[in-house]
């Protein structure tokens, strides 16, 4: 029986883990990765074990549903106190480098007048020689810039703090993946090996390919017990829908969030990637109507709800490369995410604004992304116009209508859109929710709830349609799909939410300008 074909079936989670935490972008780049572990995560867990009932009590708040609190019974500390003095003596070489990073920024802060930098080199911390350079916008505004090829290849880069966790969906919404580290459970497999390994992609290709146990045994390094966990996550049939492919025309599948499936007969590309695992379920797609092959994944920016690991790594071996928006460059903010995705095994293409990607009849053209990131120096995020057959269709994501005289140049560069999808989270979270672990000299909250992670409103939506020109705009849901967006955005709302609010303005609008609209939830499909 060993030998005999299996197949992963549509309803297991994978979720990475990097020392236990979820996996995300800045957890997995090493200079954020450092960041995060010394000023977020080890903190973190420190105020848990100083008092769990506070933190097991926040969490059962709705109120205070996506803050920074550890979701894990009291019971279970010592678990998390073994955890924390792990990390410390194990990543005490981490720890160092983000200590390293802070007072490499207080040497420039103090030391760049509008002077000549050489100097300051020799005072930088050992572990940064050769791995930084010091430089001056036009301002005289100086900066640390990170060499990241390099940083890859250092110490700093350690495979082995990564693993997956294995388990089967019970439909139990989980954990915040930014606050609550995956703990071992005898309902999940661990296996510790990084992201990268062949054996994986076996497996997830297991999902239409089929494999044995022989060959998962042999890849993954399997003991007898964890084969016997590994077997409860396979199935003897692959379990795909019938109309995951079209035989004719063009066809847009919304799977959730930023989501979509595009296709013809000979290409298909998908866009942020996150699918649901609940392949029992009724209203959405799930991995069982996922395509066999598809040709280019676009990537629209770096958060952790767009660049969604689990899904991008239960795809490998499917795809034909993940297109990326090309980054800053070594700003502290900006890590690569070509880089990123390289280092875990995935196919990667890298773009600039107006880039052209052809794919087997079509075209993908990338173009500008404005605002969303608190207005921080982020250049690695993307828009794309997606050309297949005989439309031209925009993914706005979360890209704001703050200069409408933007989406006047990409029609004139690419011509009149048909549909338009666009996001609305009009009042996002501050700019320290997710970015506070970078910064090395603190924040005011008022000046970080300025700043905020925010898409368009119901103007700026309808700017960017009068500009592009679409007779069709949908508004993607924005964190309401408990399905997938609870443990990852932790989104509230109540019909007196001013980005719904905004939401129905945008409809209203689109109604009295001849423009057929939507507002997203669950499970959508277009053909023509």
């Amino acid at each position: 029986m060993v030998d005999e074909p299996r197949f992963f079936r549509p309803d297991a989670i994978v979720e990475p883990l990097v020392d236990r935490f979820y996996a995300w972008l800045h957890n997995v780049a090493p200079v954020q990765a450092a960041m995060n572990l010394a000023f977020a995560q080890v903190p973190l867990i420190e105020s848990y074990l100083q008092s769990p009932q506070v933190h097991i009590n926040a969490c059962r708040n709705p109120a205070l549903r996506g803050g920074f609190f550890v979701n894990v019974a009291a019971s279970r500390s010592g678990e998390m106190r073994d955890l924390l003095a792990s990390i410390k003596s194990e990543r005490a070489d981490m720890l160092a480098f983000a200590a390293a990073i802070a007072e490499a920024e207080e040497i420039v802060r103090q030391g760049a007048t509008g002077f000549d930098l050489t100097p300051l080199y020799p005072k930088l911390p050992a572990s940064l020689s050769g791995l930084v350079e010091l430089a001056y916008d036009t301002n005289n505004q100086a900066a640390v810039r990170f060499i990241e090829p390099l940083i890859y290849e250092s110490s700093f880069y350690a495979e082995e703090r990564q693993s997956v966790q294995l388990s089967l969906e019970t439909g139990v919404e989980r954990p915040f993946i930014l606050s609550t580290p995956r703990l071992p459970s005898p309902d999940a497999l661990d296996l510790a090996i990084p992201f990268r390994h062949p054996g994986l992609e076996e497996l997830f290709r297991s999902r239409v390919h089929g494999t044995t146990m022989t060959r998962l045994r042999e890849m993954l390094e399997l003991d007898d017990d964890q084969a016997a966990a590994m077997s409860r996550l396979l199935a003897d049939q692959p379990d795909l829908a019938a109309d995951r492919h079209i035989e004719s025309g063009g066809r847009i599948r919304y799977f959730g969030h930023a989501c979509l499936v595009l296709q013809t007969p000979q290409g298909t590309v998908m866009t942020d990637p996150w699918v649901s695992s609940d392949s029992s379920a009724t209203g959405r797609y799930t991995y069982r109507d996922v395509p066999d092959y598809i040709d280019l994944v676009l990537i629209t920016h770096g958060h952790q709800d767009h660049i969604v690991l689990e899904t991008l790594l239960s795809l490998r071996g499917r795809v034909g490369a993940v297109v990326v928006p090309r980054s800053s460059r070594g700003n502290l903010a900006d890590p690569s995410l070509a880089l990123y995705l390289r280092h875990v095994g995935l196919p990667v293409m890298e773009v600039d604004d107006f880039s052209e990607v052809e794919f087997p009849s079509g075209k993908v053209t990338a173009l500008p992304f404005l605002g969303e990131h608190a207005d921080l120096d982020i250049r690695a995020k993307s828009t794309y116009c997606v050309e297949l057959a005989g439309r031209k269709v925009f993914i706005g994501a979360d890209s704001s209508g703050i200069a409408p005289g933007l989406y006047r140049y990409m029609r004139d560069h690419v011509g009149t859109f048909d549909v338009a999808f666009l996001g609305m989270e009009c009042a996002g979270a501050p700019l320290t929710w997710l970015y506070q672990a970078l910064f090395t000299k603190p924040v005011t909250k008022k000046m970080s709830d300025s700043r905020t992670l925010s898409g368009s409103n119901a103007a700026q939506a309808a700017a960017i349609m009068t500009e592009l020109g679409a007779s069709e705009a949908y508004v993607y849901a924005m964190g309401e799909e408990a399905w997938l967006v609870g443990h990852v955005m932790a989104t509230t709302y109540n019909e007196d939410s001013f980005q719904l609010k905004q939401v129905e303005e945008f409809m209203t609008w689109c109604a009295e300008h001849g423009i057929k609209a939507d507002h997203l939830y669950g499970q959508h499909e277009w053909q023509w």
